[in-house]
């Protein structure tokens, strides 16, 4: 059994596409579930700031006082404006590399395990409260991140990094209209496009790999060393190896949170159907991507977030 899991070997695309498509089932599971477990908890949380209504650039007051019979414009927070989220996306990228090139290595895998464990537990945390009793969700949240901790493995890390991008993105996309987070995916996908063709992604990348908490899903290239542990991987000089010689691909952690939170945006402003469609345009996307790169490409690195962006965008036209 175990020499067959060895000669076991799928295709970086037919993994990505997988989980791709979990993470997409987690994030219904928890947006379904979403609303009926704030109202049983008294919990509130302000509706989508002008679902129908474009996009929020920047937060604005509301109006000091309502015209008869109009219902007044809910305002959006700063939090889910689009000019704070950019500023704040950028802001976490230039500091991240300032960070990198300073901060020598030894104390930056500390720090950096660190905040990938709250970060896993969260993401665990949020997935399961909706299922399970609070306490319960507490238990396993943190038995989770205190296991990544100790023994980072691969199926550990895609499986923590699934929850924690679904858990995000049914957050914010509870709070966030669908054409502010379609703006968002597409600023962020132009990001994406220059930061691979400047090298400055891969860079980052390769940092990050020597701390062992890249935020990406790690793809190996047979079965049974999703088992293995991810100290023994890395992602260096990633573009450069042939294809057919790598260990491991990668996939951003971006590339699935994105779409994510747009799909939940959908959801909470127009319903099942339409988020599900919108997924299905985001999953053409990824599958994109991939055949762009094996087919013009070669195996380089390659953006996945613009053709991701694009069929997104097309999905959010059919639906409005």
């Amino acid at each position: 059994m175990k020499n067959w899991l060895k000669r076991i070997k799928l295709k970086p695309a037919h993994w990505a596409v997988f989980i791709f498509v979990m993470a997409q089932a987690a994030t219904f599971a928890i947006i379904s579930r979403m609303d009926s477990f704030l109202e049983s908890k008294d919990i509130y949380i302000p509706p989508q700031s002008s679902p129908e209504g474009g996009i929020s650039f920047w937060p604005a007051q509301p109006p000091a006082t309502a015209t008869p019979g109009v219902e007044p414009t809910v305002a959006a927070p700063f939090w889910t404006s689009l000019g704070p989220m950019l500023i704040y996306f950028f802001s976490v990228v230039i500091v991240m590399g300032i960070i990198l090139f300073v901060i020598p290595m030894s104390v930056l895998k500390k720090i950096m395990r660190l905040v990938f464990s709250l970060l896993f537990a969260w993401g665990v945390f949020i997935a399961l409260v909706f299922w399970v009793p609070v306490t319960a969700a507490i238990i396993i949240a943190a038995a989770v991140g205190l296991l990544w901790l100790i023994t980072p493995r691969v199926w550990l890390h895609n499986i923590a990094m699934i929850l924690a991008m679904a858990s995000m993105g049914a957050v914010f996309g509870r709070m966030i209209s669908p054409w502010t987070a379609m703006a968002l995916l597409g600023v962020i996908a132009v990001y994406d496009f220059f930061a691979v063709r400047f090298g400055y992604m891969i860079w980052l990348a390769d940092k990050l790999s020597e701390t062992v908490t890249l935020p990406a899903f790690f793809i190996p290239r047979f079965v049974s060393e999703w088992k293995g542990s991810l100290k023994e991987k890395r992602v260096a000089a990633i573009a450069e190896i042939k294809t057919e010689e790598r260990e491991f691909s990668i996939l951003g952690g971006g590339d699935i949170g994105f779409p994510i939170l747009l799909v939940s945006s959908v959801f909470f402003a127009y319903g099942f159907n339409s988020a599900l469609l919108v997924a299905g345009f985001a999953l053409a996307g990824v599958i994109g991507a991939y055949w762009i790169q094996a087919t013009f490409l070669k195996g380089k690195a390659m953006p996945a977030l613009p053709p991701i962006a694009l069929l997104s965008l097309i999905g959010v036209l059919i639906i409005i």
